[in-house]
């Protein structure tokens, strides 16, 4: 039985954040270590890209672990890997093609296991996270972070597997423009993932 917490328990709580700084501590905070995160947008506007700089940053202090399931380890992913400056002395950020949640668990499990958890995407994984079992991977591995990537379709982010990562998330992550729009449990803001680009985007320097 779960023990109740007076106001000095629930205050003197201590959580691990990330001591981020630059673009993404202005944006992000210092945001806890584990739970969910989502980054979702159109399609071809950046996602990919921006989760790469994200995987990048924070495998430099995490074992960070890119689960590339729809798009693979082919040509234009390490093209993307390229364009992130993901440097080849980088033994912290792993790489794997589609794995099924039930071995990425086995993953998870083992002693030297990631901490960081990106899954792109959802679209590939609608039915294994079907049933709460989206909850339940935050539920039993708490000390975790898990950022799931989706598709947009019609500003929302697509499959019913994606809604409800929205719903959990503790920051959220729209790329469009090549532009990553970030709010939630945060101050938020603008990240700009090719400023010249970004600018021919939108029409004027963010």
């Amino acid at each position: 039985m779960s023990r109740s917490l007076t106001v000095k328990n629930l205050y003197d709580k201590k959580f691990k954040t990330w001591p981020f700084s630059g673009v993404f501590q202005k944006a992000m905070d210092n945001p806890e270590t584990s739970g969910i995160w989502l980054v979702y947008g159109p399609e071809k506007n950046g996602k990919t890209w921006f989760s790469l700089m994200l995987a990048k940053y924070v495998s430099s202090f995490e074992r960070t672990l890119y689960v590339s399931a729809e798009e693979g380890t082919g040509r234009d992913f390490i093209n993307a890997c390229k364009r992130a400056d993901i440097e080849t002395g980088n033994r912290q950020l792993q790489f794997l093609e589609y794995i099924p949640i039930e071995e990425l668990e086995q993953k998870l499990d083992s002693r030297k296991s990631p901490n960081v958890i990106f899954l792109d995407n959802t679209t590939v994984y609608a039915d294994e996270l079907k049933g709460g079992a989206i909850s339940r991977l935050k539920r039993k591995y708490e000390d975790k972070l898990f950022i799931f990537i989706a598709h947009e379709e019609k500003g929302e982010p697509y499959t019913a597997a994606a809604k409800m990562v929205k719903k959990l998330a503790k920051i959220i992550v729209r790329v469009q423009g090549l532009t990553a729009h970030i709010s939630g449990r945060c101050t938020g803001g603008k990240i700009s993932i090719d400023e010249t680009k970004s600018a021919l985007y939108w029409g004027s320097p963010l």
